[in-house]
């Protein structure tokens, strides 16, 4: 899989190696992914007890739906962000780290987006079961558009800007 990162744009000359290079980018990602997995564990984990609370049961479909979709999602984004460290115990001193690294980036990015399903599904929980349905949609979709537009979007759109300037 292909970084798009560094598809499209020249990095400034440096005195590392490609293996340096490599090595750096991938203790970068996986400090990232730290971060982000435990903000994803905390919610998973706060979701798996949810149904053993009192008051789970007055849930309506849809709220069991959203729980459900929030439940899923979370579980899928704590796998993905894990991944790339599960693999690289595996792959330690093999000469896979530069194939490691672009698909830890590509797990790193599926994980964002599952870890802003579950965000977005569990706010729109709350606020279902607090207030009701129409605001429950607001602000889960407040939740959807921040992150797709900071997490997805924007970067993109640097992406794009990037190459503009430097074609």
């Amino acid at each position: 899989m292909n970084d798009p990162g560094h598809d499209h744009i020249e990095e400034p000359e440096s005195d590392e190696t490609r293996k340096e290079r490599v090595d750096r980018e991938l203790g970068e990602l996986l400090q990232g992914l730290r971060v982000a997995v435990t903000g994803v564990q905390v919610l998973f984990a706060f979701l798996l007890t949810l149904p053993f609370a009192a008051g789970f049961h007055k849930l309506d479909s849809g709220g069991r739906w959203l729980f459900f979709i929030s439940l899923l999602s979370a579980a899928l984004a704590s796998v993905l962000f894990i991944t790339p460290a599960a693999q690289h115990r595996l792959l330690f001193r093999t000469p896979l780290k530069e194939k490691m690294l672009h698909r830890a980036n590509t797990l790193g990015i599926a994980g964002a987006v599952g870890l802003a399903i579950a965000m977005t599904s569990s706010v729109a929980l709350v606020a279902e079961t607090v207030i009701n349905a129409w605001p429950a949609a607001l602000f889960g979709g407040a939740v959807a558009l921040s992150s797709a537009w900071f997490w997805i979007l924007q970067p993109i759109l640097d992406l794009h800007r990037t190459r503009d300037v430097t074609s």
